[in-house]
């Protein structure tokens, strides 16, 4: 067994580009949606839950509060654009465009992922993810504190054992 496998920590792939973390702390590619937590502009204290989904490019954008972003009113606001943005930087144009199934050209970047995403005048959606992508938010705002170790956390003992315990 490689030291790897005996760890409580998994590989993460490195990112595409390196991304600062201030305005959009925390983005993924997950339920068929590209979604995560953008920070205001304008409050410190608050920050946003948007999402988009693959395919017909429904969004969502709300505070932590569960209020409607003012800016997604009839399209994508802001908050959504920093939030494409930064997915292009996490994990590469193409990647994120494949996910949310977007027909863009090979060497196409975020304004143009975005924008072609705009072009199909997509509809508001529930907000129904916002409070599990928050919650993942503050569960990885969580691992951040821990010490590293490879002992293994309580959480993750779902795991079937990969070796006899003795």
């Amino acid at each position: 067994m490689s030291a790897w496998e005996e760890s409580s920590t998994a590989r993460v792939v490195p990112p595409a580009r390196p991304r600062k973390l201030a305005k959009v702390p925390f983005v993924e590619l997950a339920d068929g949606r590209l979604q995560g937590v953008v920070s205001s502009g304008s409050d410190i204290a608050r920050v946003y839950v948007s999402s988009v989904a693959a395919g017909d490019y429904a969004y969502a954008c709300s505070t932590n509060n569960n209020r409607p972003c003012g800016g997604a009113r009839g399209g994508f606001c802001n908050h959504i654009g920093a939030l494409v943005t930064e997915a292009v930087l996490q994990y590469g144009a193409g990647r994120v465009a494949r996910y949310l199934r977007v027909e863009v050209a090979e060497e196409s970047g975020a304004p143009e992922i975005a924008s072609a995403m705009r072009a199909t005048r997509p509809a508001p959606a529930g907000n129904q993810a916002a409070a599990a992508v928050f919650s993942r938010f503050l569960r990885h705002l969580a691992y951040l504190e821990l010490a590293p170790t490879t002992a293994p956390l309580p959480e993750m003992q779902w795991f079937p054992p990969t070796r006899a315990v003795a």
